[in-house]
């Protein structure tokens, strides 16, 4: 009795000891598939972001350092920026007075063509009461030669009466579009590398729109690169110009112009000259026959004298 009583315990902890290791087991591998389950999850998450942002947004963020990294370097390289390399945007403006507005005009016209310029816009006015010319002209000059085409310009003047030349550093904007266009760069290669992996209609789509993005984006910064390339290339002077005549206080416009009146006076001589032979000339001619009767009168008359006074001293 005694014995089997022991047996019979012997068993039940047996049955105990192989439960608890059953159920050891099960928490194990319940804990190891929850972590696989749990791992399984973010790595679709991931790819489910990956896809679902616009594929831009996942290379937005790969390429945020990159941008970093590529502005840091920026930041260095202006610390190191020559003054030979630095984007400068130049303007001039000048106000004078010359002898002769045309003249002044086509000799500009002329200095802006020799050195590779040209003119933007060019307008001018004339005041009849006084006799006077105004305008501007405004034109586009090689930034290396456009001092020099200033000092002849207001060589060329008779008076300068306002000079001001404006200077404006785009260095740090150029950099940092050069810096923006290659990291677009960067995320538009990465979408072309995901839309030609992509299998799914939805994918190209997303993809093929975030890739139009970029590439707009890449575009506008090409085009402000441009822009800022033109106006650093070429300076912008505006030329206001006015035509000074000379005049003498207390002589009036009559008393100087002597050469006019020595014109006047020597035409209206010319003038009575032809009035008087005209005049003489139309007597004639209208009363010809009158003159023509009064001649035959004249000569019969004469020879009558002659005769009657041969005849007295014959007599």
């Amino acid at each position: 009795m005694k014995n089997g009583l022991i047996i019979l315990i012997v068993l039940w902890i047996g049955m105990l000891l192989a439960a608890c290791s059953n159920d050891a087991e099960n928490s194990n591998v319940s804990s190891d598939r929850a972590n696989y389950d749990s791992e399984e999850s973010v790595e679709i998450e991931s790819v489910e972001i990956e896809s679902s942002n616009s594929i831009s947004g996942e290379a937005d963020r790969n390429t945020e350092p990159e941008v970093s990294d590529s502005q840091e370097e920026s930041g260095s390289s202006q610390e190191e920026i020559v003054e030979s390399d630095r984007k400068i945007i130049y303007t001039a403006d000048l106000q004078i007075e010359v002898k002769n507005y045309q003249q002044t005009l086509n000799t500009i016209q002329s200095q802006v063509a020799n050195r590779g310029g040209y003119v933007v816009d060019s307008n001018m006015q004339g005041y009849a009461e006084n006799d006077s010319t105004t305008g501007q002209v405004t034109v586009r000059i090689p930034q290396d030669q456009f001092r020099e085409f200033i000092q002849i310009v207001e060589d060329g003047s008779s008076k300068v009466l306002e000079s001001s030349i404006s200077g404006q550093d785009v260095t740090e904007e150029f950099i940092d579009l050069e810096s923006r266009l290659k990291s677009r760069g960067v995320v538009e290669e990465r979408l072309l590398s995901f839309m030609e992996q992509a299998e799914k209609t939805e994918d190209l789509l997303t993809i093929s729109a975030d890739l139009a993005e970029v590439q707009g984006e890449i575009e506008e910064i090409k085009g402000r690169m441009n822009y800022l390339q033109n106006r650093t290339d070429l300076a912008t002077v505006t030329i206001y110009m006015e035509e000074k005549n000379v005049t003498i206080s207390g002589m009036s416009e009559g008393e100087l112009n002597t050469w006019e009146k020595t014109k006047q006076q020597f035409l209206n001589s010319i003038n009575f000259l032809l009035a008087v032979f005209s005049g003489i000339f139309v007597f004639i001619i209208g009363n010809m026959p009158v003159l023509i009767l009064l001649g035959v009168i004249v000569v019969i008359g004469f020879f009558v004298y002659r005769r009657i006074k041969k005849n007295n001293q014959n007599g």
